[in-house]
This record gives structure tokens, sequence and C-alpha cells, in this order.
């Protein structure tokens, strides 16, 4: 199972089956991001594919000698503006694919509308996910849900239809189970079955065993988007944030304007391919290592002495000017975490957290607490989500403690509507909400737990002692032992043998760390191969973002979340 695959193969088919020639690509704000997260634009360029244009730009010229791929989802908004291009053609040809079902009604629409024969074909390619590594996909939704853990209707509809194209695109038809405690995951669960049910034609599909499709709720796991990360990209996201593969270094102190932005792919860096789930002092030593390359090659480069000499640097300069803007990228990055993590002491921030959320040392707990809080260097919001983390491992133990922490953070100066997160946090995932318990046998040695990170200076040591919940879930799943109560079938498709593919879907929003364990999972499961998807990709500020627009808590005291 490979969502990227899937995604480029549709890609392809529809760039070849246009047939040769100068060719537009026209897409939805949607379908760019589908389309950019798995082909750069060199790439695409490379498929005799010239212009990139929004079929919603009113704008774009007529250009008779360029045939367009028009590659969008079947939404009625792109019916409507087909429709109005179709009856005035910019092109002259159309080849039309959508990334999803198109009913019927639609179909005769855009029939009625090509006045002038300009459609060649109209197909359904089923793209409709955001493809962000080769077992991880997203659906790019905010928030999904609403306060009383209810579905947002059009994020509903969105999820159903990006669940069901990734089901085509892997030609599975899965058994289905849901987290039983989650109404968004039961609905969720109950209407992917309905619609295979429904479009039986397209999911006939034959396997020697079911895969299994596991819809789970975040609340299950506040944890995990809370903690700081050390693996390359899950740091990256939670410290600079990771948007569609780009990040935003423009607030980096003296950074160069050609690096204000820059973009962060498996399938296009092969540095950060094969470095991203290294740990921060790993990545560290390997970017010394690409840096030596590098100058290695400067000097090399740099001794043209005759014709043969520019002859082999002309025909190196591409892999040179790409291991140039490869090192420059990543010393970047590295360089503004590593200004981040020393200035806000995130170490110290992370080893507290750890001790919070897999130790048994209560009174410790607190002390290293409230030396943190009281910390001037400490970011708020990184004092915010300690007293979070406090809250949910002894939620209802001490009262005394809780209004301690307030006192802290008010003194820090949060604010008197952000002190209402603990509250929001415990209505959102606390103990009565979750189907298992987070904090049980969790506690692990601490020499097992510090890892020496070496290699670079200044990188020092933390702690990674915490293991996501979906972990322990997914090991039950594999030995056939992950309880039926908590975690009931749709319908009667009950799984009768050990799960080979397991498609593993959080509402409300999965991680990057998750991803990282899963990726391990894969190389480590003999015969198991597991993709993850979720609403979003959360780190602890799209998270509470979520928590705010969730509960009563914060939806009831009139503030404008941004």
């Amino acid at each position: 199972m490979d969502v990227v695959h899937g995604v480029k193969a549709y890609i392809s088919r529809m760039i070849k089956e246009s047939g040769a020639g100068m060719k537009v690509l026209l897409m939805d704000k949607e379908t760019i991001s589908i389309v950019s997260m798995v082909y750069s634009q060199s790439e695409i360029l490379q498929k005799e594919v010239y212009l990139f244009e929004l079929l919603s730009n009113p704008g774009r010229e007529s250009m008779k000698h360029l045939s367009a791929i028009c590659f969008v989802r079947p939404t009625q908004e792109n019916i409507e503006r087909l429709t109005d291009e179709l009856k005035s053609p910019k092109y002259s040809s159309y080849f039309v694919y959508f990334s999803n079902r198109l009913d019927r009604p639609a179909l005769k629409t855009l029939a009625e509308a090509d006045e002038h024969e300009s459609v060649r074909e109209i197909k359904e390619f089923y793209g409709d996910y955001i493809a962000v590594a080769h077992h991880l996909f997203s659906l790019n939704l905010e928030v999904a849900g609403e306060p009383g853990g209810l579905w947002k209707r059009a994020e509903f509809l969105r999820t159903c239809d990006g669940l069901v194209s990734l089901l085509l695109a892997l030609r599975k038809r899965p058994s289905i189970r849901y987290t039983e405690k989650s109404s968004m995951t039961r609905r969720l669960g109950e209407e992917i079955g309905k619609t295979i049910h429904r479009e039986q034609e397209l999911f006939k599909f034959t396997s020697d065993t079911t895969p299994i499709l596991l819809i789970l709720d975040r609340r299950d796991d506040p944890v995990t988007p809370l903690l700081n990360q050390w693996s390359y990209q899950a740091m990256v996201h939670e410290v600079l944030t990771i948007n569609n593969h780009r990040v935003d270094l423009s607030r980096a102190p003296g950074i160069k304007k050609d690096l204000h932005e820059v973009v962060l792919s498996p399938e296009n860096d092969e540095f950060f391919r094969d470095n991203m789930y290294l740990n921060f002092g790993e990545i560290g030593a390997n970017i010394k290592s690409l840096v030596d390359e590098y100058q290695e090659k400067s000097k090399g480069h740099a001794k043209i002495e005759s014709i043969a000499d520019m002859k082999q640097f002309i025909e190196n300069y591409p892999q040179f000017r790409k291991l140039s803007g490869t090192v420059s990228k990543h010393v970047a990055v590295v360089s503004e975490l590593s200004r981040i993590v020393n200035n806000h002491q995130l170490m110290g921030v992370s080893e507290t957290e750890q001790d919070l959320v897999t130790g048994t040392d209560r009174g410790k707990a607190m002390a290293n607490l409230e030396s943190v809080i009281s910390n001037p260097m400490v970011r708020l919001d990184d004092c915010l989500r300690l007293g979070l983390l406090h809250t949910l491992r002894y939620e209802g133990i001490s009262r005394g403690d809780a209004e301690r922490i307030d006192q802290l953070l008010a003194s820090r100066g949060l604010s008197d509507m952000d002190r209402k997160f603990p509250r929001a946090l415990l209505e959102y995932a606390g103990s009565a909400k979750r189907t298992n318990e987070l904090f049980q046998n969790k506690t692990t040695p601490l020499s097992f737990g510090k890892m020496l990170f070496k290699g670079l200076k200044g990188v020092e040591n933390v702690y990674t002692r915490h293991k996501p919940l979906l972990i322990e879930t997914l090991e039950l799943l594999i030995k056939g032992r992950l309880k039926e109560v908590q975690y009931p079938y749709v319908g009667n498709h009950r799984q009768q043998e050990r799960p080979q593919d397991i498609i593993v879907f959080m509402v409300g929003g999965a991680t990057y760390a998750e991803a990282m364990a899963i990726a391990n999972l894969n190389k480590t499961t003999q015969g198991v191969r597991i993709i993850l998807g979720g609403t979003t990709i959360h780190n602890s500020k799209s998270f509470l973002h979520e928590v705010q627009c969730t509960t009563h808590t914060y939806s009831r005291s009139g503030r404008t979340l941004a």
C-alpha cells in the first residue's frame, strides 16, 4: 500500500492519455495541493505541461494552441465553473478528470454544456487526499468537529469522500472498526460502510485477506500532540510548522531571501527522506557530513584549468547546484531549530514533559513543573503545555496542584481566557472521554529513556520515553487481541484472520510522531502493511486550536478563534 504512488500514477495517466503536445493543467485549490505534494513543478514541466492555472481564475487567456488537462474535485462549484468553461472554451481540447465519484446529473450537465465538442475524455481518478508520505495521508481539514463530539457537516462529507477515494485508489474493500466511545468515528465508519455497499460495482476487489480500516479518535491520545518532538520531521513541524511540505523561515535572524520558504519533501529531497526519522543529534552529525561533502566538491570545481575540466564542470553542474541547495536549506533549518531550542531551553522543557507522562513521582513532577514555569527563558506556550500535561496525568487527584499551576501561569502572563484550557482539555479528552487508560504501565527506567545525542556542538541530552498510544492499539490489533467491545465492527464484516493491510484514520488529526512510529512498525512487523491518515496533521498549536473549537468551554465564551 502506497498513497503517494496512487496519486502519482493517476497524474501520469492523465498526462499520457491527453497525448503529445503542449498542455495546460487546470486545477482547483485542493487539487493543486494534491498534485504539488507528489510532483515538483520541474517534474511536471518535463511532461510537456507548460502552464498551471486555477479553474476559478476568470482572467485566464484564451490559448487555442494548448490542450487542457482538468483535474478537479467533483463539487457543485467546480461543475458550474466547468460548464461555463465549456460553453466558451479557451483551449483546443479538454481532458477532464475528477478526483472522486461523479454523479450522473453532473455528467449530463457537462455533456449539455459541451456545445463546441471540445471534451475528449471525462474520467474518475481517485486521488482525493493529500499524500504526505508513502504511508501517510491527510485531508487538510483545520477542524473537523463541533462542541459535543459532533461533525461539522461539510467536513464530514469531505472526510467520507477522501476515505472512499483512498480505498478505491488502493483497491481495498475493508472491514471497518471504530472507537466505541466516539460518536464521530462511529458515524464515519457507518457512512463508509454504506457507501461501499451502495457502490458495490466500484468495490469489486479480490484479495486473499480482508484489509482493516481502523477509525480512531484523537481524544483517546491527547498527550502525543502536546509533546516536544526530537525526530527531524516531527521536530520541524512542532517548532516551525510544516504546511504541505513547506516551512516558513522568514522570521529566522539573518536568513537569506531565497531561504524564506523551504520545501522538505521526502519525494524530492533525498537527504530529508533519509534523515526525517533520525533524532536531532544525528541530524546535526549528518548535516556536518553533507557540508563536508559539498566543500570537497567545491574545491574540485574551483580547479578549472583546461577544456576537459570545464566540460566536466558543466556536466556535473546540475548535481552540484542541487547539492548546494540541499546544504543551504538544511543548514538553515537546523540552525533555526538549534537557536530556538537553546534560547527557550526546550530540552529542559522536554525532560519535564517526559517525567510528567511516564514517571510516577508526583511530588518531583510538581517541583520540576514549578521550576520550569518560573523560568523566564521558557516560553509561555511551553509553560501552558506543561500545565495541560499535568492536568491529564493527575486528573482529579489534587485541586491544590491545579490551583498552584494556574497561579504560576497567571504570574507568567497567561490570559484569563487561555487559563480555561485545562477545563477545555478535560472536556475534550478527559478520562471519561477516552477508551483506554493513557498512563497505565507507562513508567520507563531513566537509563533506558535517556539518549545521548552526539555530533553537533550544543546538542545535549533529551528524553524520548513516551510512545504514542496508537502503537499499543495496533500491536493488539495485529495479534488479534483488540477488544471488540471497545473497537466494534461496522455491520457483520468481521476480520477472521491476522490482518495484513491496515488503514488507520485518526478523526481529529494524526501527528508526525505517530507516522514515524508506524514507519518503524512497517519495518519490524513481518507480513503487515500499515498506512496512517488523519483529518489533519497536528503540532501542539494546531491541536490546542482544535480543543478550542470543539469544546463548550470556549464556544460559550464568545471568543473569536483564530
